[in-house]
């Protein structure tokens, strides 16, 4: 996920959009999570940004408050005033039409302000977007803006792990982040079984959020939208993810060694890096190939090898989908089947998003939101490719079947994963 996968809302697919006094509870409970998410780190753990791509758990906390703060205590809130005018370019993402903003590679160089200044800050909004709800009423464009900031920081709640996790991977010392109980680690949950290639006709189907759409009778993003028709041949899609001792197989037969499997940028990419292995995988033993670890949100762990592999570049997983003389599905044969016969399927949701062959493309008639929201998703639809489904890190009731993530090839922090197709 860089930063390019926050997207915009319109409302509902049905066109409906919450009333203001049901956003309270929701408001107080998910900013509270979004701060627990923060606990168990230190206040240098919540500066530190350990790569361009990832951003400090401080701005994270800073943003998503700015978000509420910019978008709609700005416009709405009698005599507003800002909580701080610096912040409005500090905490600014990419919001070209909003104004300046601070270079992102640059963010964990903001020592200042302090993350206690910082915490104040998102107290200061909650007490004030709280008052705002109340005098509100049941203003509608105001109810559907907070409903999109409120799915912008379940977008942050999830980047905040996945950063973090690369962050502390950073640390010699391989430090956990916190304990098995609390944090999303997915190691606990049972395996999925043998792998079954269940089978479709093809044809025509719909896809995209609308009325008919599986799982999206409330908020979308407007890059689900609108729903359409598309053509597909028959095809095949895997019952569960690939997992770490399949991909292990991968490894051990060469896999990272020949040129053949690969995407001309993803060798390049491979040779760059070196990379023989996934991101956060460790050999133990280097006379014995099959002992490997792997990096969690726990410290380093024995790999499970019965679990999806997580963490690899669209490029990795292509590489494995050839190998493994399969492919990967496309993004509309993924929804298809999720909505034909979501049964016969594991791990759809809630272990890793995973690749599809789809450049991440706007749908035929797709219109982006209006206002600066409309800036964080249309803009963005190239040089990227489409995931589906949800990890290990995304909040719960943040997954819908139409739900399209994006990231471009090399990524591979996030816990990306593979379900194969064949034709």
């Amino acid at each position: 996920m860089t930063a390019a996968i926050l997207t915009a809302v319109p409302p509902s697919p049905a066109g409906q959009a919450p009333a203001t006094h049901d956003l309270s509870t929701r408001y107080a409970t998910l900013r509270s999570r979004t701060e627990a998410l923060a606990a168990p780190l230190s206040a240098e753990d919540c500066c530190v940004q350990s790569m361009p791509d990832a951003s400090p758990a401080k701005w994270h906390l800073a943003h998503t408050t700015w978000f509420f703060e910019t978008f709609i205590l700005e416009r709405w809130e009698p005599d507003f005033r800002p909580h701080d005018a610096a912040y409005r370019v500090l905490f600014n993402s990419y919001y070209n039409t909003v104004g300046d903003k601070h270079p992102r590679p640059r963010r964990g160089l903001l020592t200042r302000p302090s993350l206690a200044e910082v915490l104040a800050y998102r107290a200061a909004v909650d007490r004030r977007l709280q008052a705002l709800l109340t005098q509100a009423g049941d203003d509608r464009e105001c109810a559907a803006l907070v409903e999109l900031g409120l799915n912008h920081e379940e977008q942050h709640q999830e980047l905040l792990l996945t950063d973090v996790k690369h962050l502390l991977s950073c640390n010699p010392l391989l430090p956990a982040y916190s304990s098995t109980k609390s944090a999303p680690a997915g190691s606990n949950a049972p395996a999925a079984g043998p792998l079954h290639w269940r089978a479709f006709d093809g044809g025509i189907a719909e896809i995209g959020a609308g009325e008919k759409a599986v799982g999206t009778a409330g908020f979308c993003f407007d890059n689900e939208t609108p729903r359409h028709h598309v053509y597909l041949q028959p095809y095949r899609l895997a019952s569960r993810l690939a997992t770490n001792a399949e991909y292990a197989a991968f490894i051990e037969a060469g896999g990272y060694r020949d040129p053949a499997l690969w995407l001309s940028d993803g060798w390049d990419w491979r040779s760059a890096e070196n990379r023989e292995h996934p991101l956060y995988w460790r050999r133990v033993d280097e006379k014995n190939s099959s002992a490997w670890m792997e990096f969690t949100l726990q410290g380093l762990q024995p790999l499970a090898a019965e679990r999806p592999a997580v963490h690899l570049s669209y490029y990795e997983a292509d590489a494995f989908a050839r190998w493994s003389g399969a492919r990967l599905p496309s993004e509309a044969e993924w929804e298809h089947a999720v909505a034909q016969r979501p049964r016969e399927f594991a791990q759809l949701f809630g272990e890793a998003w995973q690749w599809t062959s789809s450049s991440y493309s706007p749908y035929p008639g797709f219109q982006p939101a209006a206002g600066a929201v409309g800036e964080y998703n249309g803009k963005f639809m190239v040089n990227q490719y489409v995931l589906r489904g949800s990890s290990r890190a995304t909040p719960d009731g943040h997954s819908r079947a139409s739900y399209r993530n994006f990231f471009p090839a090399p990524a591979c922090w996030q816990f990306s994963g593979i379900r194969l197709a064949k034709d």
